[in-house]
């Protein structure tokens, strides 16, 4: 027993290596609980660092929802996320989010603070950067919550007639949009809080659902589209503020998704038509200049695998190839547009990839997408979704995990 004491501290002992001073710990990622601040993942050569606190459980946005506000001079950029997070959420369970509250991270100080401090269960991941503005729901009620000062304001109330949720705000932020839908939704949620129970349910019932906006100068809400398809994943463009993404949800084999809609026309457009029975195209998100919408696309479902983008002004498609190890649950894009980001997947995933566990960097070559592996995600539950995001600088990329037990926040190196 005494010898394999001193083996296990000398291997310790041979984790660490100088970097620009600092001792930093070479480690597999999640081999260790807690991790420490910062290390460098053994399998990669890349460095990690954790953003949020270990004391709360912490949760970054959505892989399509910009979670950052630019730095006014050089105090750093601030990056919203939500801590005081229930015990072990996963991203397959419908729960209750009554205690949690947003917080920002400097990401260059890694200096935290809480913006809000509401006692009910809130929702909602939209960043005003221009207006240095947070905007959540909680119940039928929409507030904003400014950055610097923390001044709470209440923006708008839903009448009992409209049962609405707002996800997104136009480039010139002074819209919100969101979905309204029928009660029968909000039944269906409560009876089945499991995804894989209540996603076809909802689908199949064919609920009355209308995309809505709010605007933030009159307070008026207007419904610009409806239909008894599921709404889903609004998002405007990041450079038109008349231009709105959403989807029809539900199983993707079995539909067209990707949709647009023009405020100003009121013209919807289905943005990419399926060629073959069982392809599915889904998680669309929209390039940083607003130009083209990615999305992952599968010529069949679970068989061959793309990033593709849809060029808006042409409707031409660009496909990057990548292997069943390489695709990954969501992508995003770096802020000069040459890079791509993926967050993996565990063989539970439509992929059924045996060695699909990483955070991955992506660089176009040709048809095909080259990856680099960033972090080794074994430890982790896919449970919950990693969600990658590039920060604003483009050197890092960030994500969520839960390979210490806990979700929180963290940052791989790119270099």
């Amino acid at each position: 027993m005494k010898s394999l004491v001193i083996e296990f501290f000398s291997l310790i002992g041979m984790l660490f290596y100088s970097c620009s001073g600092d001792d930093v710990p070479v480690m597999e990622t999640g081999s260790a609980k807690p991790m420490p601040g910062e290390w460098i993942d053994a399998d990669t050569d890349h460095r990690v660092k954790r953003l949020s606190d270990t004391g709360s459980i912490s949760r970054s946005f959505y892989f399509h929802n910009n979670p950052f506000i630019p730095q006014m001079d050089n105090e750093g950029d601030l990056m919203v996320y939500y801590g005081n997070y229930p015990e072990n959420p996963d991203d397959r369970l419908r729960r209750s989010f009554v205690g949690r509250q947003l917080f920002t991270v400097n990401l260059k100080t890694l200096e935290q603070k809480q913006i809000t401090d509401h006692p009910g269960e809130i929702s909602g991941e939209i960043v005003g950067m221009k207006s240095r503005k947070v905007f959540y729901q909680t119940g039928d009620s929409v507030f904003f919550a400014h950055i610097d000062s923390r001044a709470t304001e209440l923006i708008y109330v839903f009448p009992d007639s409209i049962r609405g949720t707002v996800t997104t705000l136009n480039a010139d932020e002074t819209l919100l949009g969101g979905v309204a839908n029928g009660p029968e939704k909000t039944e269906i949620l409560n009876r089945f809080p499991r995804k894989g129970d209540f996603f076809a349910r909802i689908y199949e019932a064919k609920i009355p659902h209308s995309l809505i906006t709010i605007d933030l100068r009159t307070g008026t809400l207007k419904k610009i589209f409806s239909d008894t398809a599921w709404l889903n994943h609004v998002q405007f463009s990041p450079a038109d503020p008349n231009l709105l993404m959403f989807c029809h949800e539900g199983p993707w084999h079995l539909l067209d998704r990707i949709w647009t809609i023009d405020l100003r026309t009121g013209e919807a457009r289905m943005m990419h038509e399926r060629t073959m029975p069982m392809e599915i195209a889904g998680h669309e998100f929209f390039s940083r200049d607003g130009q083209t919408i990615w999305f992952d696309l599968q010529l069949p479902k679970g068989e061959t695998f793309y990033l593709a983008g849809l060029e808006l002004s042409t409707g031409k498609e660009k496909h990057y190839a990548m292997t069943r190890d390489e695709w990954s649950i969501h992508f995003n894009i770096s802020p000069d547009q040459s890079l791509f980001a993926g967050d993996g997947g565990d063989p539970e995933q439509v992929a059924r990839a045996r060695d699909g566990r990483w955070i991955y960097l992506f660089t176009p070559q040709g048809d095909s997408l080259r990856s680099k592996r960033l972090v080794n995600m074994k430890h982790h539950d896919y449970d919950l979704e990693p969600n990658v995001h590039f920060s604003p600088d483009g050197k890092w990329i960030i994500f969520r995990a839960n390979f210490e037990g806990a979700s929180q926040i963290y940052a791989v190196e790119i270099q």
